[in-house]
């Protein structure tokens, strides 16, 4: 079968290869897969700016039906129609574990990064990661269970109320999932973004977000203030990774405002303006991808059309026009893509 490796570190080194197909062990599910997603990960992965155990199979947003079990797998059968949670191991022993916040334990495997994941026809993923889609979830919303259930988990991150403002930097998939999601708490939403995000800002208010600024052309102190009678913004998610984005949102919030990191910056250290969390004492928290208790939720939102992944789908492509889908994201043409194996 086909599959889109990873073969080495640094910029490119992505090769359409031959590969065998897996098999399962007894705990493991053997998955079709109908539609994955490119994520911004793959995309730094790609250039060389995301770590991963190579050669790897990219690859962690998808979703497909159950083609076979093993011996020890009774949840599922063959037919299902399935989605996956990114984790394919962990140590099991850590306070992290026992917890169930997998995505923070250091042994972790994660498929698409130490684990061949959904850039090809078939993958293997362990039964406990296994997640059943609803009646009203098809294949192509599935695909981008994981993105949402990140945002999901982002969102428990902050204490949202009905009529707080939020602003989201970055109107990429992320950012329009977080400010979704942020809509089903009952918030009045800001997403912001600069003139080559057009599209995306334009799907922003597509999708009923209820502001959909550019920084380049808009006041968007203006606005927070006239929408807060000068207090600021309950919540930030910052979801670019831009240091600007940083600066800026802690300057919108309020005094006891919240401020969520969500996006991955280009470097680790970056200058942050500390005076402004001391002296408005500001809560600043990390999220870092998603947990199992994310998933169902995150279904779930999709099941009621409460959130609409799928309406941020501008392509879809197979695996073997990644390039084409790499291309449509860098030159801003692109919101989600999803390849395929056919």
């Amino acid at each position: 079968m086909k599959a889109l490796v990873k073969t080495a570190p640094g910029f490119g080194h992505l090769e359409l290869q031959d590969v065998e197909e897996p098999k399962p062990n007894p705990d493991q599910v053997k998955i079709e897969v109908k539609y994955a997603g490119i994520c911004g990960s793959d995309v730094h992965t790609y250039e060389g700016n995301y770590k991963v155990k190579t050669p790897v199979t990219l690859g962690h947003e998808f979703a497909g039906v159950v083609v076979e079990v093993g011996k020890n797998v009774t949840e599922f059968q063959v037919g299902d129609r399935v989605t996956s949670e990114t984790t394919f191991s962990i140590c099991g022993e850590c306070k992290y574990c026992k917890s169930k916040d997998y995505n923070l334990c250091a042994h972790r495997k994660g498929i698409g990064s130490q684990q061949n994941g959904g850039f090809t026809k078939y993958l293997i993923a362990r039964k406990e990661s296994l997640h059943k889609l609803p009646q009203h979830v098809d294949y192509r919303a599935a695909a981008m269970t994981e993105p949402l259930a990140c945002t999901y988990h982002a969102a428990n991150k902050a204490s949202i109320n009905e009529h707080d403002l939020v602003v989201v930097f970055g109107p990429g998939p992320i950012g329009l999932l977080q400010a979704q999601v942020a809509k089903t708490y009952g918030a009045t939403v800001i997403i912001a973004g600069l003139t080559h995000d057009k599209i995306r800002l334009d799907k922003a208010k597509e999708i009923g977000i209820d502001y959909a600024i550019n920084l380049q052309q808009d006041d968007l102190h203006a606005l927070v203030a006239q929408l807060t009678e000068g207090y600021g913004a309950h919540v930030i998610f910052e979801c670019s990774g831009a240091v600007p984005a940083v600066r800026l949102g802690l300057d919108l919030l309020r005094k006891k405002g919240q401020f969520v990191q969500v996006g991955i910056f280009s470097k680790a250290e970056i200058p942050i303006d500390f005076e402004k969390i001391i002296q408005k004492e500001i809560q600043v928290t990390g999220s870092r991808s998603q947990t199992s208790r994310d998933w169902e939720p995150s279904l779930a939102l999709m099941n009621e059309g409460r959130v609409t992944p799928k309406a941020l789908v501008t392509h879809e492509l197979s695996i073997g026009d990644w390039d084409e889908g790499y291309r449509a994201i860098k030159d801003g043409d692109a919101i989600k893509v999803l390849l395929t194996s056919n």
